[in-house]
Protein backbone atom coordinates (compact mmCIF):
# COMPACT_ATOMS: atom_id res chain seq x y z
CA UNK A 1 0.00 0.00 0.00
CA UNK A 2 2.90 2.50 0.80
CA UNK A 3 4.43 2.22 -2.59
CA UNK A 4 0.76 2.99 -4.42
CA UNK A 5 0.42 5.78 -1.78
CA UNK A 6 3.98 7.10 -2.66
CA UNK A 7 3.40 7.43 -6.23
CA UNK A 8 -0.34 9.13 -5.95
CA UNK A 9 1.79 11.80 -3.57
CA UNK A 10 3.91 12.27 -6.22
CA UNK A 11 1.73 12.62 -9.11
CA UNK A 12 -0.54 14.56 -6.76
CA UNK A 13 2.06 16.88 -5.50
CA UNK A 14 3.11 17.68 -8.96
CA UNK A 15 -0.42 18.85 -9.53
CA UNK A 16 -0.32 20.86 -6.28
CA UNK A 17 2.56 22.71 -5.73
CA UNK A 18 5.60 23.02 -8.49
CA UNK A 19 7.81 22.83 -5.27
CA UNK A 20 7.16 20.19 -2.54
CA UNK A 21 8.59 17.42 -0.70
CA UNK A 22 7.52 13.98 -0.69
CA UNK A 23 8.23 11.94 2.57
CA UNK A 24 7.12 8.64 4.81
CA UNK A 25 5.54 9.37 7.72
CA UNK A 26 5.57 7.43 11.14
CA UNK A 27 2.04 5.42 10.44
CA UNK A 28 3.37 4.19 6.76
CA UNK A 29 1.88 7.19 5.04
CA UNK A 30 2.62 9.89 2.58
CA UNK A 31 3.29 13.41 3.59
CA UNK A 32 3.29 16.19 0.36
CA UNK A 33 4.67 19.47 2.01
CA UNK A 34 4.47 22.94 0.17
CA UNK A 35 6.92 25.12 2.31
CA UNK A 36 6.26 28.16 -0.39
CA UNK A 37 2.79 28.03 0.34
CA UNK A 38 2.84 26.95 3.81
CA UNK A 39 0.74 23.76 4.03
CA UNK A 40 0.73 20.50 3.86
CA UNK A 41 -1.20 16.96 2.51
CA UNK A 42 -0.67 13.60 4.43
CA UNK A 43 -2.15 10.35 2.28
CA UNK A 44 -2.82 7.23 4.96
CA UNK A 45 -4.09 4.23 4.56
CA UNK A 46 -7.92 3.68 5.82
CA UNK A 47 -7.74 -0.47 5.47
CA UNK A 48 -10.18 -0.06 2.91
CA UNK A 49 -9.26 -1.36 -0.62
CA UNK A 50 -8.09 1.36 -2.93
CA UNK A 51 -9.07 3.95 -0.27
CA UNK A 52 -7.23 6.83 1.48
CA UNK A 53 -7.77 9.04 4.36
CA UNK A 54 -6.44 12.82 3.17
CA UNK A 55 -5.54 15.32 5.99
CA UNK A 56 -4.54 18.97 5.05
CA UNK A 57 -3.09 21.42 7.69
CA UNK A 58 -0.64 24.95 7.85
CA UNK A 59 3.19 24.51 8.65
CA UNK A 60 4.31 26.67 11.35
CA UNK A 61 6.98 28.72 11.83
CA UNK A 62 10.50 26.47 11.82
CA UNK A 63 9.01 23.89 9.82
CA UNK A 64 6.62 22.18 12.44
CA UNK A 65 3.37 20.95 10.75
CA UNK A 66 0.27 22.24 12.83
CA UNK A 67 -2.67 19.85 13.46
CA UNK A 68 -4.77 18.74 10.63
CA UNK A 69 -7.62 21.14 10.22
CA UNK A 70 -9.57 19.56 7.23
CA UNK A 71 -9.61 15.82 6.56
CA UNK A 72 -11.59 13.51 3.89
CA UNK A 73 -11.63 9.70 3.03
CA UNK A 74 -11.14 9.72 -1.29
CA UNK A 75 -10.91 6.35 -3.95
CA UNK A 76 -7.05 6.13 -4.86
CA UNK A 77 -9.12 4.53 -8.22
CA UNK A 78 -10.55 8.09 -8.88
CA UNK A 79 -7.11 9.20 -10.39
CA UNK A 80 -5.06 12.46 -9.54
CA UNK A 81 -7.49 14.82 -11.22
CA UNK A 82 -9.88 14.33 -8.84
CA UNK A 83 -7.80 13.58 -5.85
CA UNK A 84 -6.39 17.40 -6.41
CA UNK A 85 -9.24 18.98 -6.47
CA UNK A 86 -10.49 17.22 -3.02
CA UNK A 87 -7.13 18.51 -2.04
CA UNK A 88 -7.45 21.53 -3.19
CA UNK A 89 -11.35 21.64 -1.03
CA UNK A 90 -9.14 20.56 1.39
CA UNK A 91 -6.55 23.07 1.58
CA UNK A 92 -9.10 25.91 0.22
CA UNK A 93 -10.58 24.59 4.37
CA UNK A 94 -7.89 24.98 5.72
CA UNK A 95 -6.89 28.97 4.84
CA UNK A 96 -10.84 29.67 5.57
CA UNK A 97 -10.31 28.51 9.11
CA UNK A 98 -7.42 30.22 9.36
CA UNK A 99 -9.22 33.26 7.95
CA UNK A 100 -12.11 33.40 10.45
CA UNK A 101 -12.43 35.19 13.41
CA UNK A 102 -12.96 33.54 16.63
CA UNK A 103 -15.65 34.22 18.14
CA UNK A 104 -15.59 36.88 21.76
CA UNK A 105 -14.82 34.81 24.91
CA UNK A 106 -14.12 31.32 22.75
CA UNK A 107 -10.94 29.26 25.16
CA UNK A 108 -8.27 29.10 22.62
CA UNK A 109 -5.39 26.54 22.67
CA UNK A 110 -1.97 26.84 24.19
CA UNK A 111 0.72 27.88 21.56
CA UNK A 112 -1.18 29.81 19.03
CA UNK A 113 -0.27 32.72 17.17
CA UNK A 114 -2.58 34.79 19.29
CA UNK A 115 -1.44 34.08 22.46
CA UNK A 116 1.71 36.04 21.89
CA UNK A 117 -0.02 39.54 21.03
CA UNK A 118 -1.03 39.44 24.57
CA UNK A 119 0.97 42.34 26.46
CA UNK A 120 3.62 40.85 28.64
CA UNK A 121 3.46 40.45 32.81
CA UNK A 122 5.37 43.46 34.48
CA UNK A 123 8.62 42.64 35.69
CA UNK A 124 8.86 41.67 38.75
CA UNK A 125 11.74 41.92 41.52
CA UNK A 126 12.59 38.93 43.77
CA UNK A 127 10.89 38.90 46.74
CA UNK A 128 9.15 36.67 49.16
CA UNK A 129 5.27 37.11 49.04
CA UNK A 130 3.42 37.34 52.52
CA UNK A 131 2.24 33.86 52.51
CA UNK A 132 6.32 32.80 52.40
CA UNK A 133 6.75 34.83 55.35
CA UNK A 134 4.04 33.25 57.55
CA UNK A 135 5.42 29.45 57.06
CA UNK A 136 8.98 31.01 57.79
CA UNK A 137 7.70 32.20 60.85
CA UNK A 138 5.55 28.93 61.79
CA UNK A 139 8.95 26.73 61.02
CA UNK A 140 10.61 29.31 63.00
CA UNK A 141 8.50 28.97 66.26
CA UNK A 142 8.27 25.02 65.82
CA UNK A 143 11.71 24.78 65.98
CA UNK A 144 12.68 27.58 68.56
CA UNK A 145 9.89 26.18 71.10
CA UNK A 146 11.82 21.91 70.20
CA UNK A 147 15.00 23.55 71.21
CA UNK A 148 13.80 25.44 74.32
CA UNK A 149 11.58 22.28 75.33
CA UNK A 150 14.89 19.91 74.89
CA UNK A 151 17.84 22.35 75.97
CA UNK A 152 16.18 25.42 78.04
CA UNK A 153 14.61 23.95 80.54
CA UNK A 154 17.94 23.09 82.50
Amino acid sequence: MYAELRDTAAELAGLLWREHTVYRERGGGVVIRGEHVGRWISLAPTGGKDQARVRAGRLLDGGTTAPARSEAVVDLSAGAGELAAVCRRLLADVTAAEAAPEPAGAARRPGRRARASRPAKPARGRHTGLGSWVVLLCVAGVVGLWVYGNFGTH
